[in-house]
């Protein structure tokens, strides 16, 4: 097996079922010693057990691997921070972090309470931010880190009665843009994953024949690739069936419209020409986008 993980110490997070079960499994395989995150909940969130956790530390034991398992909700800072001294005291060091753990609360916008959409986003987003707060420290200090966040073709592309989780889901592509920038001095990596697997949260939306296609293992291949030791940096991939993409947000060559009083206008009448993908490009950072724009104003 060439991506070995030997010596490595990951974190997964909502690995007590589903995609984070695969993930935990499939590193401790692959020798890494796996702190089991779960919060035991349902999947709208609602209660908590540390037994869902406790029986896939089983599996990996039983395996002949090492790992702990940890109930802290993602949402609560001083859990998660509780969980990565844990994880530092036990083994010494973090090297990868798969934040995977999610809620649903799905419902059409207009019938949505405000509690909903909040909650989902305190758990996918707050939740990934709380560990990777916890975990830069350690990652800085030891000069590496690979942390994996769960993205979604939701977010990505849209979704009815996912605004909640769509939200949440393309705000981890942002978190990932700048943290990836941030963390390059360092040798830590981050990357995002838009997995499409059959799980409790997804069942539901799969025609019976591709069931089994979609199972979380198929996914597992495009974790191990961006957990790995030589993981891209600032790269979604999208995965599921056996099938592996890559998702890109792009600027176009644009169009310089001026600042006269008939910009609105032209703007309009030239809003095709605007949106052309001819010659589009991935931005290295933020700057870039200024940085077409001056080209635009010099002509």
């Amino acid at each position: 097996m060439g991506l070995d993980f030997s010596g490595r110490v990951a974190i997964v997070t909502g690995a007590g079922g589903g995609l984070g079960r695969q993930h935990a499994l499939a590193l401790a395989a692959r020798g890494a010693r796996v702190v089991v995150n779960d919060l035991g909940g349902a999947v709208d969130g609602s209660g908590a057990s540390v037994s869902a956790a406790q029986r896939v530390v089983d599996e990996i034991r039983a395996a002949g691997g090492e790992a702990i398992a940890n109930g802290a909700s993602v949402t609560d800072f001083t859990a998660v921070q509780a969980m990565v001294q844990q994880a530092a005291d036990t083994w010494g060091r973090i090297d990868v972090l798969v934040s995977n753990a999610g809620i649903l609360r799905d419902k059409s916008f207009a019938k949505m309470d405000l509690a909903d959409f909040r909650l989902v986003m305190d758990v996918h987003l707050m939740g990934a931010v709380h560990c990777c707060k916890a975990l830069w420290p350690v990652m800085t200090r030891q000069k590496y880190g690979r942390i994996v966040l769960t993205t979604s073709s939701s977010g990505l592309y849209g979704n009815f009665g996912q605004t909640n989780y769509g939200a949440a889901k393309m705000a981890l592509v942002g978190l990932m843009q700048s943290l990836a920038i941030e963390g390059m001095k360092h040798d830590i990596r981050v990357n995002c994953l838009a997995p499409t697997a059959v799980t409790r949260m997804t069942e539901s939306l799969f025609p019976a024949d591709m069931l089994d296609a979609f199972v979380p293992q198929a996914v597992v291949p495009a974790m191990l690739v961006l957990a790995c030791e030589d993981a891209p940096n600032r790269t979604i991939l999208c995965a599921g069936a056996g099938g592996v993409e890559a998702a890109h947000i792009t600027l176009t060559q644009g169009v310089h419209v001026g600042t006269g009083a008939d910009a609105p206008e032209l703007l309009l009448d030239r809003l095709d020409a605007v949106r052309d993908r001819r010659g589009e490009a991935v931005p290295a950072s933020g700057a870039d986008q200024g940085a077409n724009e001056m080209r635009l104003a010099r002509g």
